[in-house]
């Protein structure tokens, strides 16, 4: 025992001298901090300790529970070592509270074996340095445990802690004997004044979706956080979970089988959600997106299409479909008021199509290309799963994170919209619109972030029929239609034409045939290249609206106002927001930061798209039909014209031609 503690000893001392040469800038803001009794946490690269002291590293990583709390208190000896010189200063002293977090990150730590999905956690993992990855499904509520106890023995007055165990539920058991070699006593006595509390969180971690084969189901794995870990994450979060994984006891119910249930004791949690490994991007990748813009700033409508043409690249034609789902991922800015009014920036979009016209090939595409995705089918969605759930936990009601709120931040698909029940789809309203969702359950009364883009998509109801309105030939309320930006209605007329031409298409797809008519333009916009692409237009542009714009969306909102006797449910307030957020979609994609005529004009095409009878421009047609042009500036060219012909605005445009039309 005696060789141990002195091996201890030196331990601590590598420790002490290792936090002294590398995070003394740490040190001395602890100690300079006003309160003694916050916990503070001291963060360590493993990377680092490796470099610096590799057998200490693997004895951190091979023996975690007994080598942390050393390192731990090494803190306390770091802080003693270099106390002398911050003696003088107000409010400096020595903390006792201070937990060293390990952070694996660039680390060999991040190699399948200690850093495996949740599904994959085994026996072999236990007592390691475990690292796990996933979504945070459940948030319990915060609560204080007895941490460490001091006992005395009565006959010999040794003093000794005793640890809470987690197996038992952290309760503390009594000792059966002194550690001391000399005492053979069985009495001990509690030291009151020495009893210490810590804060207490459990959080439920489920593996991320995306990363799962055909057929698995995501599983799920309890995880505690202590002290200064609690409270920083919340259910929807994407976290990277650092602790040693042990085993506790289920709760005793009635007619349930006691188990051991693994639990991962957490060392150091890290958040995912602005760190997104695969939208890092360069700084050459941005040079790229603008060399791309240059080379075509006289046609810029054909740089354009370029880079529509590699969403769903397995999908033939659909342009209108495909500008959609772009302007849908892109969205416009958030706009808030000086009373703290928020109009949302993210736009909704519906596709009500026949079967067999691509609904769900580009909602598995716009999930691929979102950095944040949930995909559902309305048949199997209620309201709890799209919204939250209450769920008894350990005697307590805590909520449970739905579709909707998991996808905050990102994007939600809902296929089959059709099939959910009515009063299932009445429970987005709020998120759609206002992008939160109140909850009153149980006794739990709160409001949730869901600033997510709703992407769904239905079959008509029977034969569409041209001549009904929207709401009718989908069975979909008013309210919920008016929340979408986009609507398109994608009808299988059974065109001989398309039909060859999209057969054609299919089978050279078939023999994998490399030549291609078109020049190599989405050969530059891979599904990486465009992830990049949106993320950074997003981030990087916020378009204004310049007066011709503003122009051109007035007039054409007031015209559809005036003639909104049979598609009444499109045609409101909502619908003038629809244009902005498109216009400055629009603007983003086409890499600018003002909303000119052409990105108003864009927007107003796509919402024709969507007005199946108070169409005023009879060009577009069916939106299955939509294919991309060899020339589009041209074709845009004579849109234009006719749009702001129709809208009574061509005088306040000297700059436009007129000619014979």
């Amino acid at each position: 025992m005696a060789v141990a503690m002195e091996n201890d000893c030196g331990r601590g001392k590598e420790m002490a001298g290792f936090l002294i040469k590398n995070h003394l800038e740490q040190l001395q803001s602890i100690i300079l901090s006003p309160d003694p009794r916050i916990h503070y946490p001291l963060h360590v690269d493993f990377a680092e300790l490796m470099d610096e002291n590799p057998p200490l590293a693997h004895l951190i990583f091979s023996q975690p529970t007994e080598y942390l709390p050393l390192f731990d208190e090494s803190t306390i000896w770091a802080q003693k070592v270099i106390f002398e010189d911050y003696k003088q200063m107000e409010n400096a002293s020595v903390k006792a509270y201070v937990h060293v977090r390990i952070n694996v990150c660039g680390s060999p730590l991040e190699y399948p074996e200690t850093f495996p999905s949740i599904g994959r956690v085994r026996v072999k993992h236990r007592g390691i340095l475990l690292t796990l990855k996933g979504t945070v499904i459940r948030s319990g509520a915060i609560k204080m445990i007895e941490g460490e106890t001091i006992f005395e023995c009565r006959v010999c007055k040794h003093r000794f802690k005793v640890y809470p165990e987690v197996e038992t539920r952290n309760s503390i058991s009594r000792p059966t004997f002194c550690p001391s070699q000399s005492c053979e006593s069985t009495r001990f006595q509690i030291v009151e004044d020495k009893k210490t509390c810590h804060d207490y969180q459990e959080i439920k971690i489920q593996e991320s979706t995306q990363v799962l084969g055909v057929g698995a189901i995501p599983r799920s794995i309890p995880a505690i956080l202590k002290d200064d870990l609690v409270d920083i994450v919340k259910a929807g979060d994407d976290v990277i979970v650092t602790g040693v994984l042990t085993a506790k006891w289920s709760s005793d119910m009635k007619d349930v089988r006691c188990d051991l249930e693994p639990v991962l004791i957490a060392n150091y949690v890290r958040r995912m959600n602005e760190v997104k490994s695969d939208i890092d991007i360069p700084d050459n990748i941005i040079m790229q997106f603008k060399q791309f813009w240059s080379d075509f700033e006289d046609t810029p409508l054909k740089g354009r299409n370029a880079i529509l043409r590699a969403i769903c690249p397995q999908v033939f034609g659909l342009f209108t479909v495909k500008l959609a789902v772009a302007l849908t991922l892109i969205g416009g800015v958030q706009h808030i008021d000086a009373s703290g009014t928020k109009v949302r920036g993210e736009s909704h979009l519906l596709l009500v199509g026949d079967p067999g016209t691509g609904k769900s090939q580009f909602l598995k595409f716009a999930a691929k290309l979102s950095n944040r995705s949930v995909i559902t089918t309305g048949l199997g969605s209620t309201s709890a799963g799209l919204t939250v759930t209450a769920v008894k936990d350990g005697g307590e009601w805590v909520l449970e994170a739905g579709a909707l709120v998991l996808a905050d931040g990102g994007l939600c698909c809902i296929d089959e919209f059709d099939s959910m029940k009515e009063h299932d789809r009445a429970t987005i309203h709020e998120a759609m619109e206002q992008q939160t969702i109140s909850v009153a359950k149980a006794g739990l009364v709160t409001t949730l972030s869901t600033r997510t883009i709703v992407f769904g998509a239905t079959n008509p109801k029977g034969q569409y029929d041209p001549d009904q309105p929207l709401s009718v030939n989908t069975t979909l309320s008013g309210p919920l239609l008016s929340r979408f930006d986009i609507v398109l209605v994608l009808l299988d007329t059974k065109n001989p034409q398309w039909d060859e031409v999209v057969s054609s298409h299919i089978l050279s797809e078939a023999e994998q045939s490399k030549g291609s008519n078109d020049e190599s333009l989405p050969d530059i916009w891979s599904l990486t290249m465009l992830r990049r692409y949106i993320h950074f237009v997003k981030g990087y542009f916020r378009p204004i609206l310049t007066k011709e714009a503003e122009k051109v969306i007035s007039s054409y909102y007031q015209l559809q106002r005036r003639s909104a006797t049979h598609n009444a449910a499109r045609t409101t307030v909502r619908m003038l927001e629809s244009l902005i957020r498109l216009a400055q979609a629009h603007a983003r994609l086409m890499f600018r930061n003002e909303v000119t005529r052409l990105d108003a004009i864009a927007a107003i095409l796509c919402i024709e798209s969507s007005m199946t009878t108070s169409a005023i421009v009879d060009s577009v047609g069916n939106a299955l039909h939509s294919n991309f042009t060899d020339n589009p500036d041209h074709e845009y060219a004579k849109q234009e014209r006719l749009i702001l012909d129709k809208l009574s605005c061509i005088d306040d445009f000297p700059d436009i031609n007129i000619d014979e039309r």
